[in-house]
């Protein structure tokens, strides 16, 4: 049986899709292939990274296609012309309306930097959320995977992991933390899961 053919979608520097390119090499992901790596953002490293590897890629500008419904149909042109099965958010800053998410139910999934339902939803994004978890005081915060849906980090939960919060933490010292210890460890796990599940209804 083919692997399932994965995309990543990313917006900044990628290094959640470097954690699920390491995995794959590594054997970590081995149901799953990543076929395609798109972004929003024409100076991402991500792409980069992405063409180091050998994987293929696309960019889909938002402002050269003039709205929502003409970015997500580009999107999913992309994806189907590439028999794309899973979708990988990794860093991808830009909100999926509920079209787009209900074409591809529970094919869609996510890493958040906090243990949701904390510090989740709209304008918890990238350091926010870090900045949220210690001005609140929590001692424990981490990282979830989830499925996509119309509600931002709305979908059901795939995996969690907890990451303790230290004296003196600042917002760059726990992302960083969070990303070492709960993101790139969930989100590769997340993906052989889901991948291998796909891989087993065709």
């Amino acid at each position: 049986m083919s692997k399932t053919r994965i995309a990543v979608l990313v917006s900044g520097g990628g290094t959640n899709l470097q954690a699920l390119i390491d995995a794959e090499k590594s054997g970590i992901i081995k149901n799953g292939s990543i076929a395609l790596v798109i972004s929003n953002n024409t100076n991402a490293y991500a792409l980069e990274r992405a063409r180091t590897a050998g994987i293929e890629t696309a960019v889909v500008l938002r402002k050269e296609l003039g709205s929502a419904e003409a970015f997500e149909a580009e999107l999913k042109r992309i994806l189907t012309e590439h028999g794309i099965e899973l979708i990988v958010l990794a860093g991808f800053m830009a909100i999926l309306g509920k079209g787009f998410t209900d074409a591809y139910p529970e094919r869609i999934i996510n890493v958040h930097p906090s243990l949701i339902p904390s510090f989740c939803g709209k304008g918890f994004y990238g350091l926010h959320v870090h900045e949220a978890a210690l001005a609140y005081g929590v001692k424990v915060t981490g990282a979830t995977v989830h499925f996509v849906n119309e509600i931002p980090d709305g979908g059901r939960i795939i995996l969690q992991k907890a990451v303790e919060i230290r004296e003196g933490d600042t917002p760059e010292v726990l992302q960083r933390r969070v990303m070492e210890e709960a993101e790139w460890q969930i989100l590769p796990r997340a993906v052989e899961q889901v991948a291998k599940e796909i891989k087993e209804l065709k």
